[in-house]
């Protein structure tokens, strides 16, 4: 079988498209994988990582405002679609998949739209408690929806196609334990290791404030701590601490880094995580067992970082901070009263791993070889 994958924009769109693909690879070694993502996005570097083929078609957002500048923005965006869908039917012409699979960004709509006019079986992954605009937008072209919430079904008119299939998790995810992680990432085994990430693209806003909470925690250590700074905002964060702490950051047992690579050790290594509410990264949370700190951020369509975050808070397994009520003092002062509190990580750690669905990724892999199965040939 071929299978076609489309992603991009962030991380939380791509890994759960490549846990998936991993999970195909498994299942039928011989079979065809080829993602289609957009010109110079993070895509482009994390699928070939993976060790996947991946083509670019050019693919551009939609803004809501109605300036005149958006609007023409708009009008280019949407000529954008027309060549893109274009350009993706010669793409799924020449791969002849036997279905096409979509997990997010703007990149799946010409796909999952020309895979479907082409007659090949479509289906898109919402990982979110909210629908995206391009789930949205493709409803009707799709010939299944899976969510990643099962309070997301009753957000589409159509609920014969919805399936609650939870979120794909990387199989990495589960690789190793915690004393394992910290043994291969050489990190003492009895200091607690606090991991912040922001996405996969950074967020200024919160990098400055860990700048902070950095700086504080240097002048008495009390735990590692391991951020990503995103790509865009490490030159800036490195330097700023450059000029409050010196160039010891390692000796106090912080590490920033522009992107964490090794993802599933590092979370693994894990005692409590600090980050954003996309859907991607609570689930690989749920799947571990990791007490978090959420900051949904507030620059979201619908809000929908609030709500998904606001499932975990509910279920007893992370604390939700609003980015509006979140510094570097409410920050750091919510993180050490968590690890002066063993019994109250362990039972976070707990509530986590019982709403998570560790089988996301089996379960989507399936119903893609049952959906390519009924295509006619």
């Amino acid at each position: 079988m071929n299978f076609l994958f489309t992603c991009g924009g962030t991380a939380g769109h791509i890994n759960p498209a490549l846990a998936v693909a991993d999970r195909l690879r498994a299942l039928q070694p011989d079979c065809g994988v080829l993602f289609v993502g957009a010109r110079d996005r993070m895509e482009t570097d994390l699928v070939p990582r993976a060790g996947y083929e991946i083509v670019t078609v050019e693919v551009t957002n939609f803004h809501r405002s109605l300036k005149p500048s958006e609007l023409a923005y708009n009008v280019k965006s949407l000529s954008n679609v027309i060549s893109s869908t274009r350009a993706a039917k010669k793409i799924i012409r020449d791969f002849q998949p036997d279905i096409a699979i979509g997990t997010g960004g703007y990149v799946c709509f010409p796909v999952l739209r020309a895979a479907s006019q082409l007659g090949v079986p479509t289906m898109v992954h919402e990982s979110n408690a909210v629908p995206g605009l391009t789930t949205k937008m493709l409803v009707d072209d799709v010939d299944r929806i899976l969510v990643g919430f099962e309070d997301s079904r009753d957000a589409y008119g159509d609920t014969s196609k919805v399936v609650v299939t939870g979120t794909p998790v990387r199989g990495a995810f589960s690789a190793c334990t915690k004393a394992e992680a910290k043994a291969r990432l050489g990190l003492p085994a009895d200091r607690p290791l606090v991991v912040s990430v922001w996405g996969s693209l950074g967020a200024r806003h919160m990098n400055e404030i860990m700048t902070e909470v950095i700086a504080r925690a240097c002048e008495a250590p009390a735990f590692s701590l391991i951020h990503s700074a995103g790509k865009t905002g490490y030159d800036r964060m490195a330097a700023a601490l450059q000029e409050r702490c010196g160039a010891d950051l390692a000796a106090r047992g912080m590490d920033v880094r522009p992107y964490i690579y090794d993802m599933p050790l590092v979370m693994a290594a894990a005692d409590l995580v600090l980050c954003r509410a996309g859907a991607s990264t609570l689930a690989e949370l749920t799947v571990l067992g990791k007490p978090a700190i959420l900051v949904p951020s507030p620059n979201v369509t619908n809000n929908h970082q609030e709500r998904n975050a606001r499932v975990l808070e509910r279920a007893g397994g992370a604390q939700v901070l609003l980015e509006s009520e979140c510094t570097a003092e409410t920050l750091l002062d919510a993180v050490q009263a968590l690890l002066a509190g063993p019994q109250t990580l362990r039972d976070m750690a707990a509530n986590m791993k019982a709403v998570g669905v560790p089988d996301a990724t089996e379960r989507i892999a399936d119903m893609a070889i049952a959906l390519a199965k009924t295509r006619e040939k």
